[in-house]
Formats: C-alpha cells, structure tokens, sequence
C-alpha cells in the first residue's frame, strides 16, 4: 500500500513538473511578442499552441501533408525547401525566431496540402498553433492579421529575389548571397557547412561549389576551414 502511494506521488510530481515546464517553455516563446501581438491574443496563443523542440536536420512539415498546424519559430533557424523525384533539393527561404511560414498560411487558408518541406537548419524551438484559430484570428485581431500579411508579403519578396538570382545571376553571386544570407539568419560570421549541404540547397554539384568557394577565398570575401566557412566581407 505504500510502495502504491509512493509510486502515485511520484507519478503525480512527474506529471505536475512537465505541465509546468511546458508552461514556462511556451510563456517564454510568447515574450518574444509581447511588443506585437495583444493581451488577449497572447492569451489565446498560450491556451491553444503547443511548444515543441526540434533537433537539427528533423523534418516539420512534409510535402503533401496536411497543415494541421502553424509553425512559429522561438529560437534557432528553420528552412523552407523543394525536393524532385531524385531528391535534389532548391532552397527556397528561411525562417528566423519570431516569423511564421508564409506557405504554411496559404495552405491553411485554403485547406490545401504543402507543396513545400519544412526542416531544422539547426536546433529549434517552435510554437505550433491550430490551423482552425487561423482565420478565426484574422477577423479578430489586427495584429494577427498584420503579422500574417507581413510575413506573406515579405516571403513572396524573398520569391522574387530567389527567382531573379536563378535567371539572371551567376552561381557564384548565388552561393555568395546564400552564404551571407545564412549567416544573417544563424547571427554568425562562421557557418558549419559541408560543400555537399551547400551544394543540395543551391541544386548544383560539390565539385562546382568547391571550386566557387575557393574563388571567393582568393578573392577575401571568406575563408575556408573543414566544414566551416567564415565570411569576411561586410553584409
């Protein structure tokens, strides 16, 4: 009987300790909004998300998967991407801590299934909110609505821009927009990439990337370690 007792308890504080821990880890990813969203949608978020870590290289959200819920990113750096049938994949966008997935909103508002894969860059955290508070929230809160137009009209510009680098810029002025791109995103001069993961998301080979890298560090934008490249120049 008491052995029972004690095992109840314990199973009690367990459970009490991870409720409040998820408490904490989602009050501290909403404070990253405290200057954007309202009281009461900061209410609402907190009743209705879920926190979740995510570890580097995890998949989020799946090419034709139903968008269940809305990806918003607290802390590390997430990529948005496309795959053909051989895998090659084409880098698309990132998303930094405090953004939402513009693509995921579409396919939300439309109940339509992702035509994108979602993935950890590196370590995560996320908000996932229900996909049903979406439109919900759009009519009941001007910064919810402000915060998904913002998120959708900056996405479809980076689109734009990645268009224009495919049709009307050379690879190398791609992998040096790239590279400082990504290091806005991780807030660091030096990224700890391969050739090969460079190579995956510009959708050309490693002996090409290699060879552009190399280029770049003759000519002092950056500099080559193994499986890490520091940039130099001003971004």
């Amino acid at each position: 009987m008491l052995n029972s007792g004690i095992r109840f308890y314990t199973k009690h504080l367990t459970y009490n300790f991870n409720y409040l821990k998820f408490k904490t880890n989602t009050l501290n990813g909403l404070s990253y909004f405290n200057d954007i969203f309202e009281p009461k949608l900061l209410e609402e978020i907190e009743k209705h998300s879920v926190f979740r870590k995510i570890d580097a290289g995890e998949i989020i959200i799946e090419t034709g998967q139903i968008v269940k819920y809305i990806p918003v990113l607290i802390h590390g750096s997430v990529k948005v991407f496309r795959e053909d049938a051989t895998g090659k994949e084409l880098l698309i966008y990132y998303i930094n801590p405090g953004e939402g997935c513009a693509l995921t909103f579409t396919c939300c508002m439309q109940e339509n299934p992702s035509e994108v894969r979602v993935a950890a860059e590196e370590d995560a955290e996320l908000l996932l909110i229900p996909a049903g508070k979406m439109d919900e929230w759009m009519g009941k809160y001007p910064t919810w609505k402000t915060f998904v137009l913002k998120t959708i009209r900056t996405r479809f510009k980076e689109l734009l821009q990645t268009i224009d680098q495919i049709a009307f810029k050379n690879l190398d002025e791609r992998l040096l927009r790239y590279l400082i791109d990504k290091s806005k995103s991780n807030g660091s001069r030096i990224l700890n990439l391969s050739h090969q993961q460079i190579a995956d998301d510009l959708a050309t080979s490693r002996v090409v990337v290699s060879r552009l890298l190399k280029k770049l560090e003759n000519d002092k934008k950056l500099l080559l370690f193994r499986n890490q490249i520091k940039i130099l120049i001003e971004m």
